[in-house]
């Protein structure tokens, strides 16, 4: 089959345990029983594990099982990645799945080389400036409505991410890869906690279309704890994409299946949502390609951080204001002056990010200019140690010399769902993957392909549905063939040519928040990875007040940072009913020769890390 691959260069988002359920005459709802990996209770969660031969961290054990899997069996870390990756796509339906795309970033020990996939969704070639504008009134439609709908889908990226990642650098075909997700689908596994209450964070708007009502509230009523889920429908989908490659997504039958429910969503009988037709054709399936770009590189204390360029803005944002940062001293020492000037790092960063960062296939984004060190010296030079920027900061233009020292009023922080997921891989050569991907906010559109097993994406709705500031051009309005722009930051950081440190978290545009404030705990406040990722968070956007987790109100940075003029809000509930930012997972090369897989301890119900063998 056709590789979807164009070669660019460019300078420079809850442990679930359900699958998809075909009908209801094929869901069944069980008590656990014991057996096989497949049929038993879930892999025991860890949020650390020591050891070699190759590492696995994400949400959820079953997939960092399957990862681990596909190393055991002499696999790479790409083996193990798209393994794990098609395990979540089982396990963690609402968050990722082969109806989105992401984001994969891959060390190569053989060459030392940092190298990565766009496989983000991209509009469809109907698709306008003013597709999310009310014709009749010239005002944006109800967020609501564009969520909700076929409008919102994008061009899934997934499949052929898996399939390029392969092909490129794996070890293992597409279809051998996905031994271990297909069967989960089959056999099942056990609801736990979290995935009943993000089903019923989305029963309202689940119960509108028939076949996601099918899937996830089966005879009607939401899954119990401690029953299983099969899905033949999504083994049955994985067993014809493991056969026939990803053309059976981009030229084939799950294809088709999939522009019919975009063009026409299965709306249940009764129901009085509005739902707006897709613009997704056959043709824009066909036309899909994934990107080859070189990533973002910057420096740091010593450290060469590499992530993901536009159409992602995490790469930029997150490198951006690590050379902010590189300004000034952080120190254990005073904690409040280290925290105070990451949020003011961020704010800048973010300022930046909404103004100059979109699609680079249809705009002219700064790349380079934005993760120059002179410009982030620049822009350092807002930051005062005893006052706090009043937001929005005005961004600054990176092509113009000595203009960053000049706060003056931006516009309106935009939009982006708070979904997604991440995973990290290593293996016993020393390859790694941190590899973000998504279908958008948790539950993506709400409408899931009718016998397929798979929600479809609501990614579109990342676009900015009219100019954030009026009169100033913006990077990420919606455009035939477009990305829309986006905050996934899969990072790999290298320390003397050599892999220290893999990092990534879903979260929206908190993710950029999540990764920054991880590396700065690492790798100036001195915490070990494990405290890094577990430490209370906070996330500054470029808006008034910080977000804030409840147990960074607890502390006693907290009331410090206030005293200069912070103002902090309680983080939205977003993965599961608590105030969370982000979930990161992440590794670590030891000193002796170990890896360290780090996955979170609580939020999101706590990830799984996992080492093919374990050691001390």
């Amino acid at each position: 089959m056709a590789v979807h691959r164009t070669v660019v260069a460019v300078a420079c988002a809850a442990a679930l345990a359900c699958p998809l359920l075909v009908s209801t005459a094929n869901a069944t709802a069980s008590p656990a029983v014991h057996g096989s990996p497949s049929q038993s209770e879930p892999p025991p969660k860890q949020a650390v594990a020591r050891g070699s031969g190759g590492a696995v961290s994400s949400v959820n054990p079953y997939a960092s099982e399957a990862g681990l899997e596909a190393l055991r069996k002499g696999g790479n870390a790409v083996d193990a990645a798209v393994a794990t990756a098609a395990a979540l796509g089982v396990v963690e339906p609402y968050s990722a799945g082969i109806g989105g795309g992401g984001y994969f970033v891959y060390y190569d020990a053989k060459s030392g080389k940092v190298r990565t996939i766009d496989g983000r969704e991209t509009a469809p070639a109907g698709m306008g400036e003013d597709a999310f504008v009310d014709k009749s009134t010239g005002k944006p439609i109800p967020f609501d409505e564009a969520v909700n709908s076929g409008l919102s889908v994008g061009i899934p990226g997934t499949p052929a991410t898996w399939e390029e990642a392969l092909a490129d650098w794996g070890t293992m075909g597409l279809g051998q890869a996905l031994r271990p997700a297909t069967r989960l689908a089959r056999d099942g596994f056990v609801v736990n906690e979290e995935f009943r209450a993000q089903t019923e964070m989305n029963e309202e708007r689940f119960r509108d279309f028939s076949s996601t009502a099918e899937l996830f509230l089966p005879g009607g009523e939401l899954p119990v704890v401690g029953s299983r889920f099969r899905n033949p429908g999504l083994a049955l989908t994985y067993k014809e994409l493991g056969r026939d490659g990803a053309d059976a997504i981009y030229h084939g039958d799950i294809g088709r299946d999939v522009v019919r429910t975009a063009q026409k969503p299965p709306v249940a009988p009764g129901s009085d949502r509005t739902v707006r037709p897709g613009l997704m054709e056959r043709g824009d399936l066909a036309a899909y390609e994934t990107l080859h770009r070189a990533p973002t590189q910057t420096t740091y204390r010593g450290h060469d951080i590499y992530s993901m360029a536009p159409s992602s803005s995490g790469g930029t944002t997150v490198g951006e204001a690590l050379n902010i940062l590189e300004s000034s001293e952080l120190s254990p020492k005073d904690r409040t002056q280290a925290l105070h000037r990451y949020i003011e790092a961020s704010r800048i960063g973010f300022a930046d990010r909404n103004r100059w960062v979109g699609d680079p296939a249809f705009s002219n984004v700064p790349t380079k200019e934005l993760l120059s060190k002179k410009f982030g010296r620049e822009r350092a030079c807002l930051i005062r140690p005893d006052s706090v920027l009043k937001s929005p900061v005005a961004p600054a233009d990176p092509h113009a010399p000595g203009g960053g020292c000049t706060q003056g009023k931006g516009g309106k922080e935009p939009y982006e769902g708070p979904s997604t997921t991440h995973l990290v891989a290593s293996d016993r050569w020393g390859n790694v993957v941190s590899y973000t991907l998504t279908i958008e906010q948790t539950g993506g559109s709400g409408i899931t392909v009718p016998g397929r097993g798979f929600l479809l994406n609501n990614e579109l709705s990342d676009f900015d549905f009219t100019p954030v500031t009026e009169g100033v051009p913006d990077p990420n309005l919606p455009g035939p063939g477009k990305r829309p722009r986006s905050s996934m930051s899969p990072t790999i950081v290298l320390k003397d040519g050599e892999p220290q440190i893999a990092v990534g978290s879903p979260g929206g545009a908190t993710i950029i928040t999540t990764v920054l404030q991880t590396l700065v705990n690492r790798l100036d406040l001195g915490m070990s990875l494990p405290d890094a990722v577990a430490a209370p968070r906070i996330s500054q956007r470029n808006r008034t007040d910080t977000e804030a987790e409840p147990a960074f109100l607890k502390t006693p940075e907290s009331e410090e940072l206030k005293k200069l003029g912070h103002s902090f809000i309680l983080a939205p509930e977003t993965f599961t009913p608590s105030p969370e930012i982000g979930a990161v997972a992440a590794l670590e090369f030891l000193p002796d020769g170990k890896v360290e897989a780090v996955a979170e301890p609580k939020r999101r119900g706590g990830g799984s890390a996992m080492v093919l063998h374990e050691g001390r």
